[in-house]
């Protein structure tokens, strides 16, 4: 596994929970290194089953996608992981640690997180899995990288489903997003105000909307044909937002829906609601 992604996103907590997994971590390793890798895993005998990559890509950009293909090549099992965070929290991550950011030379943190951004974008694009850090905590971070690889992270495809607020930010690392905005608000009925979508009430409310249920159908008709085309293709991570204005009615009863779904497809997807902090 290759961890990547932005300075200050958590790459070494990442593979602090990995090597808690009992994967072996290799930190800081440069790209042109990266092949050497394979070496590890293909001695006869080895203990070296499975092996984690941190690379920080914010001085060897140009060469890191080659040698993730070149380990490829080797006939290894490669994954890429991308950890993300939105500008601001990478500035603030900066400044109350006081270090110094990798591209920080004659530059502003904030510049330098910037021009970090542009240069990584082709890496963001090629990544298995993105995973944004900007909500989580080292605990949650924690939990999505055991959700992940902990039990069977090499094999198949691992779903995941989320809901968010609209209002306060939409996700980076949905490969899948649906606005369910359209749907009557649960916020407009006081008794329903203070509940979420976890609630029966709200539930019903959501799923006896004729928009709700059309909505719904179309949507299993697509994943009905996506999720197998995914596994076809060999994509290994699958992550699914469903979205509303806050997050906490419309999106949480949709994604529960949609997980319920998923998981009578065959799969065992992961259920996170961002707003509720679950």
């Amino acid at each position: 596994m290759i961890i990547t992604g932005m300075s200050g996103a958590g790459r070494s907590n990442a593979a602090n929970a990995l090597e808690d997994l009992g994967w072996y971590v290799i930190d800081n390793l440069p790209p042109p290194l990266v092949p050497k890798v394979a070496e590890l895993t293909q001695v006869p005998e080895t203990t070296y089953v499975k092996v984690a990559l941190v690379v920080g890509v914010g001085v060897f950009r140009d060469d890191i996608l080659p040698k993730v293909d070149e380990l490829k090549a080797t006939g290894a099992s490669v994954r890429l992981v991308f950890l993300d965070a939105d500008g601001k929290t990478l500035v603030r991550r900066y400044e109350q640690t006081r270090r110094r950011h990798p591209l920080a030379d004659h530059r502003t943190v904030a510049e330098a997180v910037a021009e970090e951004r542009s240069l990584l974008e082709p890496v963001k694009a090629e990544a298995d899995i993105v995973i944004d850090t900007t909500d989580l905590n080292v605990h949650q971070l924690r939990d999505r990288i055991v959700d992940a690889f902990g039990i069977d992270g090499e094999s198949g495809l691992q779903v995941a489903v989320s809901s968010f607020g609209f209002k306060h930010r939409t996700p980076t690392d949905a490969d899948l997003q649906f606005d369910c905005r359209f749907i009557p608000n649960p916020h407009w009925v006081d008794e329903l105000r203070p509940l979420t979508g976890l609630d029966a009430a709200v539930r019903d409310y959501v799923m006896s909307q004729p928009e709700a249920q059309e909505f719904l159908s179309h949507l299993k008709a697509m994943l009905t044909m996506l999720l197998p085309a995914y596994v076809a293709e060999g994509k290994s991570y699958l992550t699914i937002a469903m979205g509303c204005t806050g997050g906490q009615h419309r999106a949480v009863a949709m994604a529960e829906q949609v997980a319920k779904f998923v998981s009578e497809q065959g799969f065992d997807p992961v259920v996170t609601h961002r707003e509720l902090g679950l």
